[in-house]
């Protein structure tokens, strides 16, 4: 039942990705003690004039274990340091680049974009901030990383203009040659883009990128690695490339791709630009995916303590006797939602696909669950959730439609765009390295 049990730590992982890579100099470094200032700020690099710090990159490396669930300490994430400070300078190359244009982002632009971020998770409003000062990240580095994301689509859409935008004919020729291919293989992929634009970089950059696939292959999370380390538009959707057909992947990826069952990663593959990391999550034929989707409400009663079912508290006894009674009464949706008032988890957890409910008993229970019916009182440790089921219907969601066709065409728009762009800012940049003793200079 991922979108109903789903859990908070989880949420917080795939989100400190984005705190990380603004982190300011002489920020707070979670979990690690406090460095010494003459260590921690010591210039690693200057960009076109800003600098950026060891403490940066701490920040960064310390944040990405975090997310992986991986101890905070430099041994956790050894090797990391030198891929980890490039992506920072792309990063601090592309804010030059919005800031030039003066490009602005507002604070409601802000606002709106961290609310849709915990509403995605299911997340209540003000959660996320919670978590991440919990988590030693201050709200404002959230908020530039936000600022810059934005910033960068919008420069985007302007250098792409009229041309970012597919024409009538664009899209219903790009649809008619999906519809005449209705039952060819499609894929759901993952990717992670690692950029190489130094030929004498390939060999460090290729070493690192096995590090990551070592990482995945031992269980890190692929949004949480991508969402950190790729830099392809996809990154801040975990690297999500949706569905896809082998023809409009690269063509080393697609013979890879085409080969490797569903859950694989891939080894390091050589593309134009750098190296890629994918990730199969799916296969399907195109055109033909029919879906059982439900649209639940949920009660969710927390306990203060863990539960021991030998044991139960009073609290944990009061909570079962009022998920016994919700129950007993609640007769529609609309009832259930006002039972949910000041619940820590969303009333609404989104649309939930039967076949993909997990554990089994989950999905038995919401296969025989009658509309306007609550569910029995599913108890867990750390509470009690109540279910009921409001609208039940079966979809085709491979069903091609112009709007995913034209999302398609601009998403490949803007990637292309995306890479070169920050191939001739990386190109015309002045960039020292003061890594090493001898500075040295890329321009």
């Amino acid at each position: 039942m991922v979108h109903i049990l789903r859990p908070i730590a989880f949420l917080l992982a795939l989100m400190a990705p984005l705190a990380g890579s603004m982190a300011q100099p002489g920020g707070a470094q979670p979990g690690g003690g406090t460095p010494s200032p003459g260590n921690t700020n010591r210039i690693l690099a200057v960009v076109n004039g800003d600098i950026i710090t060891r403490s940066d990159v701490q920040s960064r490396r310390r944040l990405f274990a975090l997310s992986a669930g991986l101890r905070t300490d430099e041994s956790a994430t050894a090797g990391l340091d030198a891929q980890i400070l490039r992506l920072l300078i792309d990063e601090r190359l592309r804010l030059q680049e919005v800031n030039r244009r003066r490009i602005a982002t507002s604070d409601q632009e802000i606002a709106e974009a961290l609310s849709g971020i915990e509403e995605r998770n299911g997340m209540t409003r003000g959660k996320l901030l919670e978590d991440l000062r919990r988590a030693g990240v201050e709200p404002r580095v959230m908020y530039d990383q936000l600022r810059v994301q934005i910033g960068w689509g919008r420069l985007l859409r302007a250098l792409l203009g009229p041309q970012g935008e597919p024409s009538p004919s664009e899209v219903n020729e790009a649809l008619t040659a999906a519809r005449a291919r209705i039952g060819e293989a499609e894929f759901q992929v993952s990717e992670i883009f690692i950029p190489v634009d130094n030929p004498a970089q390939i060999a460090e950059a290729q070493a690192f990128v096995d590090d990551v696939i070592g990482r995945l292959r031992r269980g890190l999370a692929f949004p949480v690695a991508a969402t950190q380390f790729s830099q392809a538009q996809t990154a801040l959707q975990g690297g999500d490339l949706g569905w896809v057909k082998a023809d409009q992947l690269d063509p080393a990826v697609a013979r890879i791709v085409t080969q490797m069952p569903p859950g694989a990663v891939s080894n390091a593959i050589r593309v134009p630009g750098g190296w890629q990391i994918v990730a199969l999550r799916q296969k399907r034929e195109s055109g033909r995916d029919n879906a059982t989707l439900l649209s639940v409400r949920q009660v969710y009663m927390p306990f203060t303590s863990p539960l021991n079912p030998q044991a139960p508290t009073a609290q944990q006894i009061e909570v079962v006797e009022r998920a016994r009674a919700l129950q007993a009464s609640a007769r529609s949706c609309d009832a259930m939602e006002a039972a949910s008032r000041g619940s820590p988890r969303p009333a609404d957890p989104g649309p939930i696909r039967l076949e993909q409910v997990n554990p089994p008993q989950f999905r038995e229970l919401l296969a025989g669950l009658a509309p306007g019916r609550a569910s029995e009182p599913i108890i867990a440790p750390e509470g009690i959730i109540v279910l009921m089921v409001c609208g039940r219907e079966t979809r085709n969601l491979a069903e091609i439609t112009p709007e995913q066709v034209r999302t398609q065409l601009v998403r490949d728009r803007a990637e292309l765009l995306s890479r070169q762009v920050q191939r001739d800012l990386r190109r015309r940049a002045q960039i020292e390295m003061r890594a090493t003793t001898s500075a040295q200079q890329r321009g």
